[in-house]
C-alpha cells in the first residue's frame, strides 16, 4: 500500500486551494452539515464519489491476516510473521526499515509496546536487512526517557539498530480539520511521508477514549504530527469532548493517504481493556496479529477484542473507500481460528456512555 501524496502546503503537489476543492467537498462539507461525514451510500467498486468525481480510487482485493495465539510473545509476534513472510519480503527490497512501536507514556510499563513484541520483529527482518534498522517513536512525552523506560535501549546492542526520537526530524506541512471545522495547517514528521522508508506498525491492543480502539493504523497515524517539545502537533488532530463523529477519525482517514504502514503488526498478547490508551488494566488475549494490509489487520483485530469494526468510523471509513479490505470475508486468515481468539474487552468509558455498551 503505497503512501501517495493527497494533502500538503507550500512543500508539496497540492495546495490549500487543491485542498479545498478536493477533500473539501467530501470533508468541509461534510462538517458543515451538508453530507454525513462517514456516510455509507456513496462508496461504490469504483471509490468513493463525490461532486468533482472519484476521491479515492478503490484498490482493494483480497487480503492475507495471520493471527496466532499462544503462551509466549515473542514467539506468537515472530509465528505471525513468518506466516506472511512471502508479502512482507517481497515488498521489502532494499528499503530503509523503520519500526515504529507506540510509547504512550514513559512511566506506563502497559500503554507501551513490549519490547519483545519489537525483539520478535527483528529477529523476522534482520536477516533479510543490510541496512541498520531505525526504531522510532515520536511520543507525546519524552520520547527517549520512554524507550530508556521500557528497555528498548538495549536493543542497539542486540542487533544492528539505531533508536531515534522522530520528534527530533524535520517536518513537511499538511492540512487537518481544526474544531471549527476549517483547515488548520499540521507539521507532519518527514519519515513518515518518505516514500524509501519501509514503515512497520508494531502496536499494542488497546481501547481508545476516542476513536474505541487503538492498533496498527492509529500507531503511525498519530505519531506522524510533530512534537517538538515546544509545540506539539498532534492535539490538532482531536476535538473535545469525545463524540461519535470526534474529528480524528476523519483526520486519521484523511491523512492516512500518504502515512500508512508497509508492514502491520498487533501485539494482544497483553492488552489494554477499559479506560485506554493509558489508563486501563490489562487482559490476557495471548494473540498477535501480522499483515500487509493494516487495515485488514486492525479489522481482525477489532473483532479480537470483540467490538465491530463497522462502527469504529476511521476503520469504517478507510474501508468504504477502498484504502483496505475491510471485509473478513474477503480476507484469507491463517493461523489459529478466529472463534479461538476472541476475548472481549471491556471499552472505554466515553466509548461505552456513547455507545450504549453498559446497558
Amino acid at each position: 500500500m503505497g503512501r501517495a501524496m493527497l494533502l500538503s502546503g507550500s512543500h508539496g503537489r497540492w495546495s490549500r486551494r487543491d485542498f479545498l476543492k478536493g477533500v473539501g467537498l467530501a470533508g468541509v462539507a461534510a462538517a458543515a452539515g451538508s453530507v454525513p461525514l462517514f456516510g455509507q451510500s456513496q462508496a461504490g467498486s469504483r471509490g468513493l464519489q463525490t461532486k468533482s468525481g472519484v476521491l479515492y480510487q478503490d484498490r482493494v482485493g483480497p487480503s492475507r491476516v495471520s493471527l496466532v495465539k499462544g503462551s509466549d510473545r515473542r514467539s506468537i509476534v515472530y509465528q505471525s510473521l513468518k506466516l506472511i513472510e512471502d508479502d512482507a519480503l517481497s515488498s521489502l527490497r532494499d528499503k530503509q526499515v523503520l519500526v515504529k512501536p507506540n510509547i504512550v507514556l514513559a512511566d506506563c510499563p502497559l500503554c507501551v509496546t513490549h519490547v519483545d513484541a519489537v525483539r520478535a520483529v527483528l529477529d523476522f527482518l534482520a536477516p533479510h536487512v543490510k541496512k541498520p534498522i531505525l526504531i522510532g517513536e515520536s511520543s507525546v512525552h519524552n520520547t527517549m526517557e520512554g524507550f530508556k523506560n521500557s528497555g528498548y535501549l538495549r536493543l542497539e546492542s542486540e542487533y544492528n539498530v539505531k533508536v531515534v526520537d522522530l520528534n527530533r526530524s524535520g517536518y513537511q506541512v499538511r492540512y487537518v480539520l481544526g474544531q471549527d471545522r476549517k483547515p488548520v495547517p499540521i507539521r507532519i514528521i518527514d519519515e513518515f511521508l518518505d516514500p524509501s522508508l519501509y514503515l512497520v506498525s508494531v502496536a499494542r491492543m488497546k481501547t481508545h477514549n476516542y476513536v474505541f480502539v487503538t492498533l496498527s493504523l492509529k500507531n503511525v497515524l498519530m505519531a506522524a504530527p510533530l512534537n517538538d517539545y515546544r509545540r506539539n502537533d498532534k492535539g490538532l488532530m482531536h476535538t473535545a469532548p469525545p463524540a461519535k463523529d470526534d474529528l480524528l477519525h476523519f483526520n486519521m482517514f484523511h491523512l492516512s493517504r500518504e502515512v500508512y504502514p508497509d508492514l502491520a503488526v498487533v501485539d494482544g498478547f497483553e492488552g489494554m481493556e477499559g479506560n485506554g490508551p493509558a489508563w486501563g488494566s490489562a487482559i490476557e488475549s495471548r494473540v498477535a496479529l501480522a499483515g500487509r494490509d493494516a487495515l485488514a489487520v486492525d479489522t481482525v483485530a477489532t473483532r479480537v477484542m470483540g467490538f465491530d469494526p463497522k462502527k469504529v468510523n476511521y476503520l469504517a471509513a478507510m474501508a468504504e473507500a477502498g484504502m483496505g479490505q475491510g471485509e473478513l470475508g474477503k480476507m484469507t486468515l491463517l493461523g489459529t481460528p478466529l472463534d479461538q481468539c476472541v476475548r472481549p474487552y471491556k471499552p472505554n468509558q466515553h466509548m461505552a456512555e456513547l455507545y450504549g455498551l453498559h446497558k
